[in-house]
C-alpha cells in the first residue's frame, strides 16, 4: 500500500489551466466513484480550489498506476496527457504525508500562512468521508493533518501579521483603536476589497458600519451580511462627521474625499481624531487630507510597508512550521509502518493459540483417561516448545546456509537472542 498525492497548483500551472482541472462541488460524487473504481485505488480524497487541484490516495503496488491516473484526470477533464503532465506534481508516502501537512498549515499556499486553505482541506475530506471514499490510512493521515496545523496555529505566528491589504487596513485600526467595539466605521466603495474588509470589522462587532457607493444597490446586498448602512456617495460630506475610520476602495479616477469635507467633519467631531485609510489607486482621499491635525491618513503605500514586514515575520515563522511538519510526518509515518506489522502480529498470535488449544486439549484428554499428571505436563510442555521453534529453527538454518548474515541477525533480535 502507497499514500500518493497527485497535484497541479498555483506553483506549476497558471489559471487558464488550472480551471480546466478542477472539480465542481455537484460533481464531486460521480468524480469520487469513477476514481475509486481505477484498479488499485484504495481510498482517495479529492481537493479543489482556485489555485490547485490534488487527488489524495491510498493505492495498491501496481507499478504504473501513476500513469493510469494521469490518464484518468486526462479523461475526466477530457483533456491531452501532454496539456497537463509538465504541470503536475507527485508525492508518495512520507512526502505526500508532508505536502498534505504544508498545505493544511498554509504552508504551500499562495499567501503564506492564509487560514482559508485548512477549511478548503477538511471539507474536501468531508465530502470524502460521507460518499465513504476514504481508506482508513487516509483518514487517519487527514485527521493527523487537522491536528499538525492547530499545532502550527497555536505554536507559531504564521497567522498573526496581515499580508493582505484589507486585513492589514483592519489590523491597522485596531491598533490605534484599543477596541473597535465602540467606533462607527465609514466604507467607500462595494468591490472585492471592501467586501474582506467589511467582513473582517463585522467578526470585530464595530458599533456602526456604513457603505457608500455610487450604485446603492451594489452596496446593499453587502450591506444585508455585513449589518450595514448603505448612503450614496454624494452623503459622504454630510455623514462623514459621524466615522471615527473611513476605509476607501474605489476605482474613481478623482478624489471623493477632499481636504474641505474632512475639516467640516473635524469640525463637528470637535477634533476627534479620525484614522483614514486610502487603498485605491487612484487615490480617493486627497493628500493635503493627511496634513490635517487629528488626522491620521494612510495609503496603500504604507499598507503595502507592513505587509512586507509582516511577511517577513511570516516567513520567519514558517521555518518554525516547517520543523513541526518534519516532525509529525516522520511521526505519522512511524505509526504507518507498525501498522504493516499488525496483521503478521495477529495472524502469529492466532497460530500460537491455535497450538496452545491443541496441546491444551490433547492434554486434558490424557488426565480424564486417567494418566498420570506429572507425564502429562512434561509431554505438553516438551510438544509445545517443540512446535513454536520449529519454524524459527528452520528459518535460522537456512539463513546460515546461505551465509545471510544480515537475515540471521534479524532472526537472532527477533527471537530475543541478543
Amino acid at each position: 500500500m502507497t499514500l500518493l498525492a497527485l497535484g497541479i497548483n498555483h506553483k506549476t500551472a497558471p489559471v487558464s489551466l488550472r480551471e480546466r482541472v478542477t472539480f465542481s462541488p455537484d460533481t464531486l460524487d460521480k468524480a469520487l466513484t469513477s476514481l475509486l473504481s481505477q484498479p488499485e485505488v484504495l481510498g482517495g480524497v479529492v481537493l479543489s480550489t482556485c489555485n490547485r487541484t490534488e487527488l489524495y490516495l491510498s493505492v495498491g503496488q501496481q507499478a504504473d498506476f501513476q500513469e493510469a491516473l494521469v490518464r484518468w484526470l486526462c479523461d475526466y477533464h477530457q483533456l491531452q496527457p501532454d496539456e497537463v503532465r509538465k504541470s503536475l506534481y507527485w508525492h508518495l508516502d512520507n512526502d505526500a504525508v508532508s505536502h498534505l501537512m504544508r498545505v493544511a498549515s498554509g504552508l504551500d499556499s499562495l499567501i503564506l500562512g492564509e487560514p482559508q486553505i485548512l477549511g478548503q482541506v477538511k471539507k474536501a475530506f468531508a465530502e470524502s468521508l460521507r460518499g465513504q471514499s476514504v481508506s482508513g490510512d487516509l483518514e487517519r493521515l487527514f485527521q493527523k493533518s487537522f491536528s499538525v496545523a492547530k499545532r502550527v496555529r497555536t505554536e507559531t505566528e504564521i497567522g498573526s501579521h496581515a499580508v493582505s491589504v484589507a486585513f492589514a487596513a483592519c489590523t491597522l485600526a485596531r491598533q490605534i483603536f484599543e477596541s473597535l467595539a465602540g467606533v462607527t466605521v465609514l466604507l467607500v466603495g462595494a468591490g472585492e476589497t471592501i467586501e474582506l474588509v467589511a467582513r473582517h470589522l463585522r467578526e470585530h462587532q464595530v458599533k456602526q458600519l456604513i457603505i457608500a457607493n455610487r450604485t446603492r444597490e451594489r452596496a446593499q446586498s453587502l450591506a444585508d451580511e455585513v449589518g450595514a448602512r448603505v448612503i450614496s456617495l454624494d452623503d459622504i460630506d454630510q455623514e462623514l462627521g459621524q466615522a471615527d475610520i473611513i476605509i476607501s476602495s474605489t476605482a474613481s479616477s478623482r478624489p471623493i474625499i477632499t481636504r474641505g469635507m474632512v475639516e467640516r467633519a473635524l469640525k463637528q467631531r470637535r477634533n476627534k481624531p479620525m484614522l483614514m485609510v486610502d487603498i485605491a489607486v487612484p487615490r480617493d482621499i486627497e493628500e493635503q487630507v493627511g496634513k490635517l491635525p487629528d488626522t491620521y491618513l494612510y495609503t496603500v503605500d504604507d499598507l503595502q510597508a507592513i505587509i512586507d514586514k509582516n511577511l517577513a515575520q511570516r516567513k520567519a515563522a514558517a521555518v518554525q512550521a516547517e520543523d513541526i511538519v518534519l516532525q509529525e510526518s516522520q511521526d505519522f509515518m512511524a505509526w504507518l509502518r507498525a501498522q504493516a506489522a499488525v496483521e503478521t502480529i495477529r495472524d502469529y498470535r492466532a497460530q500460537a493459540d491455535e497450538l496452545r488449544l491443541e496441546l491444551e486439549t490433547r492434554a486434558i484428554t490424557a488426565l480424564k483417561q486417567g494418566a498420570d499428571p506429572e507425564a502429562v505436563i512434561h509431554e505438553l510442555a516438551h510438544r509445545l516448545t517443540h512446535r513454536l521453534i520449529h519454524a524459527p529453527t528452520k528459518s535460522l538454518q537456512h539463513a546460515a546456509r546461505d551465509g545471510d548474515t544480515d537475515r540471521l541477525q534479524i532472526l537472532r533480535n527477533s527471537l530475543g537472542l541478543d
